[in-house]
């Protein structure tokens, strides 16, 4: 039988006498992010499934992938109004649930699902939500990316480090499937029209391949395609 989930901290506790978030803590999501947001700022934390899971020192293998991630996804939504790009921002995705992933690609709240509440935290599930998995491949293979089936993410891309390979889960009939590239080794997401990623050459830090692969997408047809939908009322 799994811990039960404490119940939230009183609204009136003073921040410094919030408990620390220790790793494996069963919490809802408004005591977690109560004493998250007490913590270190140099501290990441997550809640999935309402397990607390607290995040090693990020090095180099993942800070690499991780910067050439947000310049894909950042010369994407430039080019592509009514998307918007968030970099390491904590989401809340239900009362058990409040990831913080590594890039998120949202389409905007008159045709996207998620929201800014009044304390300025975002709600709802992204449309695309991207991690780097330099030494947890297990947790974004299997507990994370469950958390997001279940939540509603359209899309999840996990660049893994070991092996320099990324899986991009889609969400099929009956949950995620995972995304097949092309003949040509380019991945193309299904939601974001034009969104192409060769892997294997932001693996290896060929930045100008990956930008020429993902103009090529934003050149094509189902990118302008994608762009009338968002342009509908």
């Amino acid at each position: 039988m799994a811990a039960p989930i404490t119940q939230p901290a009183p609204e009136n506790l003073p921040s410094q006498e919030l408990p620390p978030l220790e790793h494996g803590d069963r919490l809802d999501q408004k005591t977690f992010h109560a004493r998250y947001e007490a913590m270190p700022e140099n501290v990441k934390a997550e809640l999935i499934g309402g397990m607390v899971y607290l995040s090693s020192p990020l090095k180099p293998r993942h800070g690499r992938p991780h910067s050439r991630l947000m310049s894909w996804l950042g010369l994407y939504q430039e080019a592509t109004p009514g998307t918007d790009v968030l970099d390491n921002t904590t989401v809340i995705l239900s009362p058990a649930s409040e990831p913080q992933p590594d890039g998120c690609l949202l389409i905007l709240p008159e045709h996207g699902r998620t929201r800014e509440n009044a304390r300025g935290d975002l709600e709802g599930p992204p449309e695309l939500a991207a991690e780097v998995a330099s030494s947890s491949e297990a947790y974004h293979l299997h507990t994370k990316r469950q958390d997001y089936e279940d939540l509603g993410v359209q899309e999840y891309p996990v660049l893994l480090v070991r092996g320099a390979r990324a899986i991009w889960f889609v969400r099929g009939e009956q949950g995620f499937v995972q995304l097949q590239p092309g003949p040509d080794g380019i991945l193309r997401s299904r939601l974001f029209g034009g969104l192409w990623l060769d892997a294997a050459a932001l693996f290896r830090g060929d930045t100008a391949r990956v930008h020429e692969v993902l103009r090529q997408g934003l050149a094509s047809a189902e990118h302008a395609q994608f762009l009338q939908r968002l342009k509908r009322p």
